[in-house]
């Protein structure tokens, strides 16, 4: 009985957990809309925040070795940090040339398109659901890219790169069980500021836009991240999966209410769909996988969490 109680009460916690980075996660468009940088200080101001408050966290969970923990960085744990840092520069970017609801919905399609990509470049072996929720997938996106068409080419480009990103970081995640998500994680944020430190113009922010950068980078990213670390261990990962969906849920709306952003109705069509190509994959009876090796690390680690949603730890 005390261990049921228990039980309980952890996935109470690990509920909770998700849920407020979900919530947390769901701001990155409110925030972006209420900027008023250019789109490389965007980008580049919240991932040096995120960077900061990674590493701080990096520190802490790592109890005196983060440095052996940056320096035990392999081959795939940088792809996973450049890949990170496409996806979570290109998140933003989208933002600008886009609605929110077409970047977030397009952004829920990465774990059906990390099935197929396991499949196509891994020979993974690919169930009959998982082929049915990439089927599904594949319509809602083509519905909301034809909707895009007409406002540019970065409106359909950018979501795609930032999917397909995110995408091998799933793959990278369930097949390199190696890799230290959180140090990778760090690196990336540090790459996206190297990478635009060049195009930024910080003397055009003004105290408003500063406060907002350190809100999405400490809050949007990084404490989000830990958040969603500790509660996608005390539970299965289809709740996870589901829970996180109010991201993609809430992102819309905070945009709608506060600045009366209205998706096109294409938008709401394909985001339906792909709703339904995730509610299919999530609900997936949950498949075994082997430990994970020991890497001498105690960090929490998001492998296991990855693989079922988007993480924007995530972009």
């Amino acid at each position: 009985m005390p261990g049921r109680r228990l039980l309980a009460a952890e996935a109470r916690r690990g509920r909770v957990a998700v849920a407020t980075a979900a919530v947390a996660w769901s701001t990155a468009g409110l925030g972006q809309r209420s900027l008023g940088v250019d789109a490389a200080t965007q980008v580049a101001g919240r991932a040096l925040f995120a960077f900061l408050t990674l590493l701080v966290i990096v520190v802490a969970s790592h109890r005196g070795r983060a440095v052996a923990a940056f320096r035990s960085m392999g081959r795939w744990d940088v792809l996973f940090a450049v890949l990170m840092a496409i996806a979570s520069g290109t998140f933003i970017l989208a933002l600008n040339h886009t609605t929110v609801a077409n970047v977030v919905f397009m952004q829920a399609a990465a774990p059906m398109l990390a099935g197929l990509l396991g499949w196509l470049l891994l020979g993974d072996v690919v169930t009959r659901r998982t082929w049915a929720a990439v089927a599904v997938a594949i319509v809602g996106v083509g519905v909301m890219a034809g909707a895009s068409v007409g406002t540019g080419p970065e409106a359909t480009l950018l979501p795609l790169l930032m999917t397909t990103a995110f995408a091998g970081n799933v793959v990278i995640a369930r097949h390199r069980r190696e890799v230290s998500m959180l140090p990778a994680t760090c690196l990336s944020q540090a790459l996206v500021v190297l990478a635009l430190a060049p195009f930024v113009t910080p003397q055009a922010a003004g105290g408003g836009d500063w406060a907002i950068l350190v809100a999405l980078g400490i809050g949007q990213m990084g404490i989000a991240l830990a958040l969603f670390t500790v509660g996608a261990r005390l539970l299965p990962p289809a709740e996870v999966a589901l829970i996180a969906l109010l991201e993609v849920v809430l992102s819309p709306i905070w945009v709608w209410l506060a600045y009366g952003e209205r998706p096109a109705p294409a938008t709401l069509l394909g985001g339906a769909v792909v709703l339904v190509a995730v509610g299919i994959q999530a609900t997936a009876p949950a498949a075994r996988t082997p430990p994970r090796g020991d890497d001498g690390l105690d960090a929490p680690d998001l492998a296991d969490a990855v693989s079922p949603l988007p993480l924007e730890g995530r972009p």
